[in-house]
């Protein structure tokens, strides 16, 4: 049960705002931040799953926006091995304790943090090896991470770089994969138990939220310095991945 105190409402509301700026086009993956900051005022297990329903939500704003712009040829192969990723990540979450759960979370979190930094200082994978064989590492990589933490973004940017893509084409096709990824966890989260009646309320209280961080990151993609806000984001989302995997780490020593 998610108990909605202050606390929680503290966490909440400005993770999905962060998470509807990034679904608008504004701060690149770090909409990822939503789920461990909702973790530090609820259980890592529910804060995904509070998450789902808003992704799912702000999804459909980019399916409309990029409709058919995608590469399906690129798309299509990292969705079907997405699926087995999130087979995988379900088993994870409903076996593992949640101090684990918290300490996966935070080094995702640090993981995700450098991965950012490395991209901001120009380095992009090459695109070596067979399309079949990469959509499979990176798109199970991406499934499981989702799953676990909502985190996919650093697996399918991978792919999608070595894909070379052009500028639109990478975007939809990023929609198009997380839209599908999205979808296909709302019945592995119901089995587990996760997604019940009391997450889904707080989902429903937050989807104004969603929607005003998608228009707010539509805006800001226009208007905003992105160095500016990506410099403190990053900070934010560093200083919550390490106090999850300090909490989770010392939860399971204790």
């Amino acid at each position: 049960m998610v108990e909605a105190g202050a606390a929680f409402w503290a966490a909440a509301i400005p993770a999905v705002l962060l998470a509807g700026i990034s679904k608008g086009g504004f701060g690149g993956g770090l909409g990822f931040a939503a789920t461990p900051l909702i973790a530090l005022a609820a259980g890592p297990a529910e804060a995904a799953a509070i998450m789902l329903p808003l992704l799912i939500l702000m999804d459909q704003v980019g399916i409309v926006s990029y409709w058919r712009r995608w590469s399906l040829a690129a798309a299509l192969p990292a969705i079907a091995a997405a699926a087995f990723g999130i087979g995988a990540g379900a088993l994870a979450f409903g076996s593992v304790p949640p101090d684990a759960l918290r300490l996966a979370l935070g080094l995702i979190a640090l993981t995700f943090v450098a991965f950012q930094f490395a991209q901001r200082a120009g380095w992009r994978p090459k695109a070596g090896g067979r399309r079949p064989l990469r959509a499979a590492i990176w798109g199970w990589a991406a499934g499981f991470t989702s799953t676990i933490s909502h985190a996919g973004g650093p697996p399918i940017t991978l792919y999608l770089l070595g894909e070379r893509l052009e500028k639109t084409a990478f975007q939809a096709s990023t929609v198009l994969i997380f839209w599908a990824i999205n979808l296909m966890k709302i019945g592995p989260y119901a089995a587990i138990g996760v997604l019940d009646l009391s997450t889904l309320s707080r989902s429903l209280s937050l989807a104004p939220a969603a929607f005003a961080g998608v228009l707010l990151g539509v805006w800001a993609h226009r208007h905003v310095p992105e160095r500016l806000y990506f410099g403190m984001l990053v900070v934010l989302l560093g200083l919550t991945g390490a106090k999850l995997a300090w909490d989770g780490a010392t939860g399971l020593l204790s």
